[in-house]
């Protein structure tokens, strides 16, 4: 993923709301061969089906941070979303501006299978009506947030949905439009709940800022 010059000369002013987790992934499996890639294969059934590649990953270098992995350990990587981060901190390292990330995600090292289908609001198998669901994985905050520094940028968070939005005045907003809307009250505070409460998605998603170097840290953080 690159930007083309009309966003790499100038100042970088950039949102990403649930963009990054549907970046493709690659996934690699500990087993007792190595890491070994999870690939598509199809079954005697001729339906699709993960395998694992008979051959380990010659390519693969595992964070140190993550060396613990035990036999079924699964290591989850999505290249694109590194190469934008990369290209989005270098943007505004050097040309000004800021990026805020808030999506679902991890942000402590550990070895577990993130992908996932939705269709019509539901889980689904990943594999199964392909086209017909959405596909996403957790995002690796850890991997983000090392890449934006190495590319020159300041970084903040990742931080808690529910702390951020809190820390934004999200409570005092709501009181606000309860006040001068009262017949949509229960709505608003049903709304506020979703947003920052831990059991909904106040704690797996999170908030990430890219920064110049020089600039102050921003609110929320």
């Amino acid at each position: 993923a690159q930007f083309d010059d009309s966003l790499s000369d100038r100042p970088l002013f950039l949102l990403a709301n649930e963009f990054f987790d549907a970046l493709p992934i690659r996934q690699y499996v500990k087993s007792v061969r190595g890491w070994c890639e999870r690939m598509v294969t199809v079954d005697a059934a001729g339906a699709l089906a993960f395998a694992l590649s008979p051959v380990p990953a010659s390519d693969l270098t595992i964070p140190p941070d993550r060396a613990f992995a035990t036999d079924g350990g699964v290591y989850e990587i999505s290249q694109p979303s590194i190469a934008l981060v990369q290209e989005i901190a270098r943007v505004v390292a050097h040309q000004g501006g800021g990026a805020l990330v808030v999506d679902y995600g991890y942000d402590t090292p550990g070895f577990g299978e993130t992908l996932q289908a939705v269709a019509e609001h539901e889980f689904a198998e990943v594999l199964a009506d392909l086209g017909e669901g959405d596909l996403s994985a957790h995002v690796d905050f850890l991997t983000l947030t090392a890449r934006a520094r190495d590319a020159g940028a300041s970084v903040y968070g990742p931080i808690g949905q529910g702390d951020f939005l809190e820390d934004l005045g999200i409570t005092q907003r709501a009181e606000q439009l309860g006040a001068r809307n009262p017949h949509a009250a229960e709505a608003i505070w049903k709304a506020v709940d979703r947003l920052v409460t831990p059991e909904q998605m106040g704690t797996l998603f999170k908030a990430l800022a890219i920064m110049p170097k020089n600039a102050p840290k921003p609110p929320g953080f």
